[in-house]
């Protein structure tokens, strides 16, 4: 059972509290489109500070700012190219984050002593409402990484972060009840900061989709020096060994489309219809093979160049364990 001290519903009320908790210094954790976010004050030093804390997270791994709207923008970043404000009015509200040049809003302990920074206008209704009530009382962008010990599976439902966290959030910390996230994996990171885009790290928002927007010149190069959220070698990580594209065994959990026939005394832990609802279902499956005590899970990944690739980037890093 989840532990009434954080959980709160999504009503108007709580959402209204949450924002007032996070203009206190206080840890919200709420849902968005792509996974639970631990939310924080992005300009309060000791407040994000807490958020490294709890999550275990290396201080200068940089963390997403979350506004309301693309009009937000200027106030955390600088030398905003016209491609940029493109992607935005394209793209969100929606999985995508945008690395810019940072303003001097966004500080040290949010960019990891980056001179840049990642910003984010989330779709999920709660989120949105979240955020547009917390600007009302005069804050101006929330940090919220996912809800998770670093590393470790990202939270896709409040349960998640409650079995995550839970112990260490404190009296005026909350966790936002809000369903499943819709989409369930991280949003894609595009590097925005010259003349040409890269994605970072792929997500909902494809290649395809960001090469359909005028005035994009695109870029395969990669930029190893600059530290975003989820690019280590091994992240995304269940208990379990996940093994990728493998003939799963006697005694072995399965992740597989629902075309693909159980082998006998395989353990079918989900049998997602096509390549959306398996990022849906994803990290809840890993969860669920630890949940049941099993030592492999293998997962068969999609064959395509639009979210497969996404999903093949996350289940990789997962499989490299912790």
């Amino acid at each position: 059972m989840m532990n009434s001290q954080f959980l709160t519903s999504c009503s108007a009320d709580a959402i209204q509290r949450a924002a007032e908790q996070l203009i206190a210094g206080h840890l919200v954790a709420f849902p968005t489109e792509t996974v639970y976010g631990l939310g924080a004050d992005a300009t309060n030093e000791q407040a994000v500070r807490r958020i490294y804390e709890v999550k275990g997270r290396p201080t200068n791994h940089p963390l997403i700012v979350h506004v309301s709207s693309l009009n937000a923008l200027g106030l955390w970043a600088r030398d905003i190219p016209d491609f940029a404000i493109s992607l935005g009015r394209a793209f969100w509200p929606g999985p995508m984050t945008l690395i810019l040049k940072r303003q001097e809003l966004a500080r040290d302990f949010v960019t990891g002593s980056q001179d840049s920074v990642g910003i984010r206008v989330p779709s999920e209704p709660i989120a949105l409402e979240l955020l547009a009530r917390f600007e009302l009382l005069g804050g101006l962008g929330v940090v919220a990484p996912s809800g998770n010990r670093f590393g470790r599976v990202s939270p896709t439902s409040a349960q998640h972060v409650q079995d995550e966290i839970g112990k260490n959030l404190v009296h005026g910390d909350l966790i936002i009840e809000g369903g499943n996230s819709n989409i369930g994996i991280e949003s894609t990171i595009i590097d925005c900061r010259n003349d040409t885009t890269t994605i970072l790290r792929p997500g909902a928002i494809t290649t395809e989709m960001i090469k359909s927007v005028n005035g994009i010149n695109f870029s395969t190069a990669e930029n190893r020096d600059l530290r975003i959220s989820g690019a280590l070698e091994k992240h995304y990580a269940p208990n379990a060994k996940v093994l990728i594209n493998q003939s799963p065994i006697k005694g072995q959990a399965l992740m597989a489309l629902s075309a693909f026939e159980t082998p006998e005394g395989v353990y079918r832990i989900s049998s997602p219809e096509n390549v959306s609802d398996f990022a849906r279902l994803l990290y809840s499956s890993l969860r669920r093979a630890d949940e049941l005590g099993f030592d492999v899970i293998v997962v068969l990944i999609p064959e395509g160049q639009g979210m497969e690739i996404a999903l093949l980037d996350r289940v990789s890093k997962a499989s490299n364990g912790l």
